[in-house]
């Protein structure tokens, strides 16, 4: 079984996704408990691979046995058991948090664990066009899950998410047509060691190149390609949103580093510098505009799916600078990003949910009345701002410090401003929580809002906020981890 163990972590959500649709046969509600199941079966995996990672480096796995590289490969390193270890802990929580919370539905946890399944096989593909499969996967799962909302915007949201999202998966089709007519084939170390013979400045491999980061940086979000993000966050139901904002863009942004470093490599970056300027570019502009946007918005959900644009920029700055330390410093702030943004959705959703508040000035003197869920969201967004001890000032001090040494000085200035930025909106939320006199009256608040929270989700919120500050102690076993995969990736 050891030797099968990527394939399975694959697998064991395909199947466990098939079982609530046998069992709404018999019931409606048998979705969760099965969904819990399946995940503790995928975290037992990924624990198993971590071991045999950390011990022998990178596992790499053909499927059906057949002779790589014409067969589908599974590569599990350094940084992809980063993510697979992230996705399988964050599903974990969101379903913490939906046990109560819902929704309920059987079809609900299909679409969940059909997700997991996009989500991990983008993670641990060693294929260009499986990669492509798994981003369809992802994609139409998580098009069902927004649109699981019962209001008419989540349609609407789940529409727009669909057509903006096949445009971007189309264009990174489109890209690996070319890539396959470079190389001749499909298999990312093969196609990364042809793509230097076929030579780097070939129309080909340019065209390639463009349209696949192109593709995925529609799924990425960034500026100005963000447009499905603010609708899908903030007009799904809160498990949703929290689930999606965490893991969506998160591992879509892992497979452009993936794409960056194992198949067009650093070599290329350096051969064709418009390239890595044109993304540090788009990126950068990404990062300002993401956070500018978020400071005009009155809305707390759509303010936070604003930020997601600006904090993918910064990661994706960090993968395209690809020195050893922002690459470290992108990683670490892909996965402390997940675990404080999925947190900030859950725990705006539990605000919500107990006082109808959902803006800015709605948010009011809602600090007395929520403690719980408002005190983890102001760690939460001191994290976000990049205060210490929090991961995310880890995340970007260490990007930073990858800029100076490249002595890229535009992204040095971008990344003050944007800390600036996200200091603002989110302190003007911390000043309305605190400080400020409720707009809501508290007979107003149970008529408009009122639901229930349970323990459960109210420890998600509070496990989010203590990862937020404690992951920082596992940065440098992450960076050991890393320290092992990095020199294969980054010549």
């Amino acid at each position: 079984m050891i030797e099968h163990l990527p394939v399975l972590l694959v697998v064991v959500p395909i199947i466990g996704g098939a079982v609530p649709l046998v069992a709404s046969l018999y019931t409606d509600r048998a979705g969760w408990p099965i969904a819990v199941l399946t995940m503790a079966g995928h975290a037992t995996l990924v624990g198993l691979l971590a071991e045999q990672v950390w011990s022998d480096g990178v596992v790499s796995y053909a499927v059906g046995g057949f002779a790589l590289p014409y067969g589908i490969e599974l590569v599990v390193d350094g940084l992809s058991l980063s993510v697979v270890a992230l996705i399988s802990a964050i599903s974990l929580g969101v379903l913490a948090y939906a046990r109560h919370a819902g929704p309920h539905e059987n079809t609900f946890y299909s679409q969940f664990l059909l997700l997991v399944t996009g989500l991990t096989g983008m993670t641990v593909t060693g294929d260009v066009f499986n990669l492509y499969v798994f981003l369809e996967i992802t994609g139409l799962a998580a098009y069902g899950l927004v649109a699981s909302g019962r209001a008419a915007s989540a349609a609407v949201a789940a529409l727009k998410y669909l057509i903006i999202g096949t445009v971007g998966a189309s264009l990174y089709l489109l890209g690996v047509g070319y890539a396959l007519a470079a190389t001749g084939t499909l298999n990312m170390a093969d196609m990364s060691a042809k793509l230097a013979t076929v030579g780097y400045d070939s129309t080909l491999v340019l065209t390639a190149f463009g349209l696949m980061v192109g593709g995925l940086t529609v799924k990425v979000a960034l500026f100005p390609l963000h447009t499905w993000q603010p609708d899908a966050y903030a007009n799904s139901p809160d498990s949703v949103s929290a689930f999606i904002s965490a893991l969506v863009s998160t591992v879509s942004a892992y497979a452009l580093a993936r794409l960056l470093f194992s198949v067009f490599t650093v070599n290329f970056l350096t051969a064709v510098p418009a390239a890595r300027w044109a993304l540090i570019a788009v990126a950068s502009v990404s990062i300002v505009a993401g956070s500018a946007l978020a400071v005009a918005q009155s809305n707390v959900q759509r303010m936070l799916a604003y930020s997601s644009v600006s904090q993918f920029g910064l990661v994706i700055v960090g993968f395209t600078i690809a020195t050893p330390i922002a690459v470290v410093g992108a990683t670490v702030h892909l996965v402390g990003h997940a675990v404080m943004k999925g947190g900030l959705f859950a725990a705006s959703g539990i605000i919500e949910r107990e006082t109808g508040a959902d803006t800015v000035g709605g948010y009011a003197g809602m600090g007395s009345r929520t403690p719980i869920a408002a005190g983890a969201f102001t760690v939460l967004a001191l994290g976000m701002v990049g205060v210490p001890p929090a991961i995310g000032f880890v995340g970007k001090w260490y990007i930073l410090v990858g800029a100076v040494e490249a002595e890229i000085w535009p992204v040095v200035a971008v990344v003050l401003l944007s800390t600036l930025l996200t200091l603002a909106y989110f302190a003007r939320l911390g000043e309305r929580l605190y400080f400020a006199e409720p707009t809501i009256r508290e007979e107003a608040a149970v008529a408009d809002g009122g639901e229930s929270v349970s323990t459960g989700m109210l420890a998600v919120v509070v496990i989010a906020a203590i990862l937020a500050v404690a992951l920082t102690a596992a940065v440098p076993a992450v960076e050991q981890l890393l320290n092992e995969t990095l020199p294969l990736l980054i010549q």
